[in-house]
C-alpha cells in the first residue's frame, strides 16, 4: 500500500482542512502530520480505497476514510488521541 499521492490527497482536502486547525499538529508535508517531533498521522491509497494511519498510544491504527461517516470517525479519533495524556508523551 503506497502513501497517498496528490490526487488522493485532493479527495481528502476536507479532512486536511480540519486537521490543519487542530492545535498541536504540524503538517510537515501535505497529508503528513506530526505531533511535536513524532509522526502522528498520514494517509495511504490502495486501488480505490483511502486510508489514514493514526498513532494512538504509540501504535499505528489504520482507518478507512472513503465516506463522510468514516472521515468523521477518523477525525473524532484524532481529537481523542490529541487529548490523551499518553499522546502528549509521544
Amino acid at each position: 500500500m503506497k502513501h497517498a499521492g496528490e490526487v488522493a490527497l485532493n479527495q481528502l482536502e476536507d479532512v486536511l482542512i480540519v486537521l490543519r486547525q487542530c492545535i498541536g499538529l504540524t503538517e510537515k508535508k501535505r497529508g503528513t502530520f506530526y505531533r511535536k517531533s513524532s509522526a502522528f498521522l498520514h494517509f495511504h491509497e490502495d486501488e480505490n480505497d483511502l486510508y489514514a494511519d493514526l498513532k494512538v498510544k504509540g501504535e499505528w491504527q489504520r482507518f478507512i476514510v472513503n465516506t463522510q461517516d468514516e472521515r468523521s470517525t477518523f477525525v473524532a479519533a484524532v481529537r481523542q488521541a490529541l487529548q490523551s495524556k499518553t499522546a502528549s508523551r509521544e
